[in-house]
């Protein structure tokens, strides 16, 4: 009977893509930080008590926290954050939430921090570029972002870099034994996009596509300068962008098929991440 429950329990860890809980993790004290790409907005289910915050209890992090066995999780991620809002009260529609640094203490073992987009309006950025006519009639908005012969977004991307190196540094003072992880950002655009299913025009698809590659790209950089994990969203993404079909895409379109934020991932998408982010927190464990 007990060999039995076993097999049943295994089976269900790899139904779901994610690994057995691992012993030695029993006693990870996990904290995840982050935005809306970490919070799931609309996922069902979406979890108190800050609601403002549109958390799902099947973000990649909870998933994360179920198969490693954590033995303390702590979600503090929230819809809009920025890295401001790691130092600062986060106001949300449904109230303010605490500064997400202080859900870290010194029993902190394993942080995962996914921040940056919305320093830059990433998101904003993507539905800028919907474009429900082609050119000549419709404009391109690739052009738009060039400024004094320098394109804003990767000014703007290098900007960020010395805030990311100073969040990581004051991430590991306040949680000294914590091992943290830099999560990177999904595939929003694949090659040359699919217009019109989703209505961004081919080379604007390719400047959202490189514009994203850029700035994870210097998320990675920035995690390896402080001495600390990154994990690699873009690739296993790759396949599963907007432009695929219900059932495969884990970003939704601007009109999501499912229960999720435009632009955002999915359930199918979560449980994609989670699998990457266990498989890089158990790594070094």
């Amino acid at each position: 009977m007990v060999r039995r429950m076993i097999i049943m329990l295994a089976a269900v860890w790899l139904a779901l893509g994610l690994a057995p809980p691992a012993h030695a993790a029993q006693a990870e004290v996990y904290v995840a930080l982050g935005d809306s790409a970490a919070s799931g907005p609309l996922v069902p289910n979406q979890i108190g008590p800050d609601y403002g915050c549109w958390r799902s209890d099947r973000n990649y992090a909870r998933l994360t926290a179920q198969a490693i066995g954590a033995a303390t999780f702590r979600d503090v991620t929230c819809s809009g954050a920025d890295t401001r809002d790691m130092y600062e009260s986060q106001s949300t529609d449904l109230g303010d939430v605490a500064p997400q640094l202080d859900a870290l203490s010194q029993d902190t073992t394993l942080v995962t921090v996914q921040i940056g987009a919305n320093d830059l309006g990433l998101t904003d950025f993507i539905e800028d570029c919907l474009n429900l006519l082609p050119p000549p009639v419709g404009d391109a908005c690739n052009d738009d972002y060039i400024v004094n012969g320098q394109d804003k977004w990767r000014v703007e991307t290098d900007a960020l870099r010395p805030r990311l190196t100073t969040l990581v540094g004051d991430i590991r003072a306040r949680a000294p034994q914590a091992r943290v992880f830099v999560v990177g950002y999904a595939t929003y655009a694949p090659p040359n996009g699919c217009y019109p299913r989703v209505p961004i025009i081919r080379s604007d698809a390719n400047y959202i596509r490189a514009t994203l590659t850029y700035f994870n790209q210097m998320l990675a950089e920035q995690a390896a300068a402080a001495g600390v994990g990154f994990i690699d969203l873009q690739t296993p993404s790759v396949g599963h962008d907007p432009c695929t079909a219900p059932g495969v895409r884990w970003i939704e379109p601007y009109v999501p098929a499912s229960p999720a934020a435009p632009f955002h991932p999915n359930a199918l998408g979560m449980r994609g991440f989670a699998t990457t982010v266990t498989a890089a927190v158990t790594e070094v464990l």
